[in-house]
């Protein structure tokens, strides 16, 4: 949960809804094939909830993270890109546009984004 205060009062935003938000950006960049399981417990889940096509569809919050420290936002990407793509021009890219979106629809700094690039088999 990320909190803070500005003019219009107190405002409490989930992780869950930022995750969502960063990954649907990310994934709509080009080059991004998709975004990979950052930990663990992100395997599990995807696993246990692959059972269904709509799981599947919509899980943009795989392979993000976001955190909230001295009141601005660490987000840490974990994406796959497709062969023979520049990755430096992809991460700058996402990094770019991430920023914007989350800076617009929040009025929320970003202090840092992280883009991990991971082989996929």
């Amino acid at each position: 949960m990320i909190k803070f205060e500005n003019s219009n009062g107190y405002i409490e935003i989930t992780n869950n809804y930022f995750e969502k938000l960063v990954g649907q950006v990310a994934q709509s960049c080009f080059g991004v094939t998709g975004m990979v399981n950052s930990n663990p417990m992100q395997s599990l889940k995807s696993i246990i909830t692959s059972k269904t096509k709509a799981a599947d569809k919509e899980n943009y919050n795989r392979g993000v993270s976001v955190k909230s420290i001295n009141g601005s936002l660490v987000i840490d990407l974990h994406i796959a890109v497709s062969y023979g793509v520049n990755i430096n021009a992809i991460a700058s890219s996402i990094t770019n546009k991430v920023r914007y979106s989350v800076e617009t629809v929040t009025d929320l700094k970003v202090s840092k984004i992280n883009v991990y690039v991971d082989a996929i088999n």
